[in-house]
């Protein structure tokens, strides 16, 4: 693949940053985004419209996103069900194999551990071997692995495939965005990766059903249900990765069903903007020890941290929750889990539209934050079937939580510091998703009960809600309008200004980027 390689994006495969340019409602903001809509353009004439694509182009567009978006869009629906059908097979798993609630949590947390560690090298690989040739060994090596999930026999052996499927799922998001970078004009790029991240939204919600179906396979040949569910599922990933080596090309020019006007055209448009790409990044080095130091990025990765404990500890534990209830079989089980997640979907495309509307990121995302830690309050103190209602309020609240959020890192920093400091919330923020089943599973193996985690759930819901008031001000929905460095400046500027509006004028770091950068009113 020609031409020079973009940014690479974090690992998170579920809540994702969006492009500084689409609004909170656009789908490309939160793995469940709302089904059928897509990033609004710009007004055509504005300065960040977008230019108008020759015919040959478009006409080449339009036939990836027929032939290869949906693929990726399937892709990422097998992703997520291998990640998170674990929480279906508890119970019959934990009977099994004799895991206590902590084990249990521990082995379901390790994934983002070994993903966390293992993404830099798969990105480096993939760019070696080919996005195609590295997809491919991705779905099915995760496959091969969430297959013999089946054959887990102890804690050890938990513990271990736990981390190899992290290590098989590691750079997988980021290999598709750089396919889709070397594949598609940036005016359209935005509504690809939205489409792509709608997999994991309609996986939440389709997972249960057939987690739960297949969990009813119980006793045939001899096998359980949950090894039912682990190899069906793993083999269906296994067969999807040859189907990706058949059908994607490697690239632009090895495609058959393009044009060669086609293929002439696009790549000369992609390759226009990756070297627009490149002179921009030789001016964007920021240190990410230096973003550390920043207290309000740090305020930032206690938020989206508090956002992954509440988003994931709901993931893997709400099947065991909705079980108590009593009387239902697994696959009903799955049925009702997949009802928060329909709810939660609506609720992202609400909260999107309702923060377009009136220009506010900081308080739509407190009052969501706030309605997840009310909803895990009260499915404490309620029936279960009440409480089955209370944490749809809670899906309601955390998952849409993390497309708002991810709209005001990107007002507060500076243009050159973006890159670094978006990824750098991500990768650490992404811890959350092993702190929450990890400790989710020592509370219910102390206390008996998921009850004290759902309160530490509420504690976190409401204590990031609180966070969200020390944000320091963004701009008019939050978003980043600056302008670039000055080429012979110096990335920070270090002289004392002689006024405070004078001390936000040229930092590389995080910061308003002075008069002009951003519309007020977050």
């Amino acid at each position: 693949m020609s031409g020079t390689s973009p940014e690479l994006p974090g690992p998170d495969p579920d809540p994702t940053p969006a492009s500084d340019s689409t609004p909170a409602s656009a789908p490309g903001t939160s793995p469940a985004s709302t089904p059928g809509a897509s990033p609004a353009p710009p007004a055509s004439g504005s300065p960040g419209a977008a230019p108008e694509l020759p015919p040959a182009v478009r006409s080449a567009v339009h036939k990836i996103f027929r032939r290869v978006v949906p693929l990726f869009f399937i892709m990422f629906v097998a992703n997520y069900m291998d990640r998170v059908n674990l929480g279906f097979a508890q119970d019959q798993l934990r009977a099994d194999v004799g895991l206590s609630a902590g084990a249990f949590g521990l082995g379901a947390g390790i994934f983002f551990i070994a993903y966390a560690i293992f993404e830099v090298p798969s990105n480096m690989l993939m760019e070696r071997f080919g996005a195609k040739v590295w997809l491919t060994r991705i779905m099915i090596s995760w496959g091969v692995v969430a297959g013999a999930m089946a054959f887990v026999t102890n804690a050890e052996t938990f513990y271990a495939l736990r981390f190899l499927l992290g290590v098989a799922e590691a750079g997988f998001f980021p290999a598709v965005i750089y396919y889709f970078s070397r594949w598609l004009p940036d005016s359209h790029r935005g509504r690809a990766t939205s489409i792509f991240l709608m997999g994991s939204g309609t996986a939440t919600v389709v997972v249960g059903p057939i987690s739960g179906a297949l969990l009813e396979m119980h006793g045939v040949w001899g096998h359980a249900g949950w090894q039912w569910m682990f190899f069906i599922e793993g083999v269906f990933s296994i067969v999807l990765g040859f189907v990706v080596y058949r059908f994607l090309d490697s690239g632009i020019e090895g495609a058959r069903w393009l044009t060669d006007e086609e293929k002439t055209g696009l790549v000369a448009v992609i390759d226009a903007e990756q070297q627009v790409r490149a002179e921009q990044r030789r001016t964007e080095q920021v240190s990410r020890w230096r973003l550390l130091a920043d207290p309000q990025m740090l305020l930032f990765l206690w938020i989206y941290f508090a956002i992954n404990v509440a988003l994931y500890a709901v993931t893997f534990w709400l099947p065991s929750i909705v079980d108590d209830i009593g009387g239902l079989s697994d696959f009903q089980v799955g049925l009702l889990t997949a009802v928060p997640w329909l709810f939660a979907i609506l609720a992202v495309w609400v909260a999107g539209r309702l923060s377009d509307r009136i220009g506010k990121r900081r308080p739509v995302l407190m009052v969501l934050l706030v309605l997840g830690g009310v909803g895990t309050l009260l499915a404490v103190f309620v029936s279960p079937w009440v409480g089955l209602g209370a944490l749809c309020l809670a899906a309601m609240g955390f998952k849409p939580a993390s497309p708002i959020f991810w709209t005001i890192p990107q007002s507060y920093l500076d243009a050159r510091a973006a890159a670094p400091g978006i990824a750098l919330i991500n990768s650490l923020g992404n811890l959350g998703g092993f702190v929450a089943p990890t400790a989710f599973g020592i509370i219910e193996d102390a206390t008996g009960s998921t009850k004290a985690g759902l309160v530490g759930l509420t504690v976190i819901g409401f204590l990031a809600a609180l966070s969200v008031l020390l944000i320091r001000g963004g701009g008019r929905n939050d978003r980043v309008r600056a302008t670039p460095p000055p080429a012979a400046a110096p990335a920070v500027r270090r002289e004392r200004p002689s006024s405070p509006g004078a001390a936000r004028t040229g930092r590389a770091l995080p910061g308003r980027h002075g008069r002009g950068t951003a519309a007020q009113g977050a």
